[in-house]
């Protein structure tokens, strides 16, 4: 049985005040029978992990630097990230991939790095709206995953969490159906059942774009969705908390 786990992703958003207001919230009304999980700035990490300290809400950073150490001005390395209270990272989120030119490569050697640095990579993967319309899903996403495979391993990749996130649904509003969803969480477990049985069973795959407490339940009923990489509406204390009932249910 796969627990359920929602990971709040904060992009470029927070101050020091609203932080603590935030990390109030979901600690003093922390949901059980989900694992949940914070994404904040680089800058308020060590903040957000002492905020958490007495929780079980976990810390994760939004990026790292694939190099351990070196002259790579204003770069964060997984052991740096380590010491600042990160237990996972992203790994290839599709704003790093479409603004900043990630390439299956960049986000392969990002996820080795992550590894090798002991934290968990949560690897984000997903489809262009251009991509969608040419029926190019199925290829775009199996790409994605296999980059990383073929590098690590399937075990490698089991040591992991997966995030399906179709970019024309990030910020947009808009959002897969549940059986949309459902689809291409299935093609992801069934390309790495393919490989091994068990991580295939015991990856936990999350789905990210315009996840809400309006669509939550509709989305958690499915049988290969295992919880959310929620972007705006974890900036909100209540719209995240009823998305992680909804995951809990």
């Amino acid at each position: 049985m796969r627990a359920p786990l929602v990971v709040g992703n904060w992009k470029m958003n927070g101050s020091r005040a609203s932080v603590q207001m935030l990390l109030q919230a979901i600690t003093e009304n922390e949901v059980a029978g989900c694992d949940v999980m914070v994404c904040p700035s680089f800058v308020f990490l060590d903040m957000a992990a002492e905020l958490v300290r007495e929780s079980s809400v976990g810390i994760s950073a939004q990026n790292l630097e694939s190099h351990a150490e070196g002259a790579f001005t204003g770069e964060i390395s997984a052991s740096m990230l380590g010491e600042f209270g990160c237990s996972h990272t992203l790994v290839g989120h599709s704003e790093r991939r479409e603004l900043f030119g990630e390439t299956d490569e960049v986000v392969t050697n990002k996820f080795v790095a992550a590894q090798d640095g002991g934290l968990t990579p949560i690897l984000c993967v997903g489809e262009s709206l251009a991509e969608r319309e040419a029926g190019e899903t199925e290829s775009v996403v199996l790409r994605q995953v296999s980059a990383v495979v073929d590098t690590v391993g399937v075990e490698g990749v089991g040591r992991a969490i997966i995030a399906y996130e179709p970019v024309w649904a990030i910020g947009t509003g808009k959002s897969a159906t549940a059986s949309e969803a459902e689809a291409v969480h299935k093609l992801i477990r069934n390309k790495l059942t393919e490989e091994s049985e068990q991580v295939g069973e015991r990856i936990r795959i999350l789905y990210g774009g315009s996840v809400k407490p309006e669509n939550a339940d509709e989305l958690f009923a499915m049988e290969n969705i295992d919880g959310a990489l929620v972007g705006g509406a974890s900036l909100d204390a209540n719209s995240f908390l009823a998305i992680c009932k909804a995951a809990a249910k």
